[in-house]
């Protein structure tokens, strides 16, 4: 039943980031991406926030949200939930090399993808 809570919370998610990215823009700058991640961080905070009193908030609730929507939306708010909260627990060096890893090692990541795509040429 989890699964499906995700699953509809996800759709949510996904749908809401494509009409985001519908909207006409003429920049070379990524700012609907931007806005779509700053949006998500937001909810994502916003969830964590208002779930805090969890006798009143169902697992499956915060399932749907937290994991479905926000993580359908932009897994952005989940690295920037995180960080936050490495920050707020006073593990700055932790704090600061999660962010720094995951910027650094994600966008070489790309470049491995990209290169391997280009090696096996599917």
């Amino acid at each position: 039943m989890n699964f499906l809570f995700v699953a509809l919370g996800g759709a949510l998610g996904a749908v809401a980031r494509y009409a985001i990215s519908l909207i006409p823009v003429k920049t070379y700058f990524p700012i609907l991406t931007l806005i779509t991640n700053i949006l998500g961080a937001i909810l994502i905070g916003f969830v964590v926030g208002i779930t805090s009193n969890r006798e009143s908030v169902s697992d499956n609730t915060i399932l749907f949200w937290k994991t479905g929507v926000c993580g359908g939306f932009t897994t952005f708010s989940t690295f920037s939930l995180e960080a936050f909260n490495l920050f707020e627990k006073k593990q700055y060096m932790n704090g600061g090399l999660y962010v720094v890893l995951s910027c650094c090692c994600c966008i070489f990541g790309i470049l491995c993808g990209k290169k391997l795509a280009t090696i096996i040429k599917l």
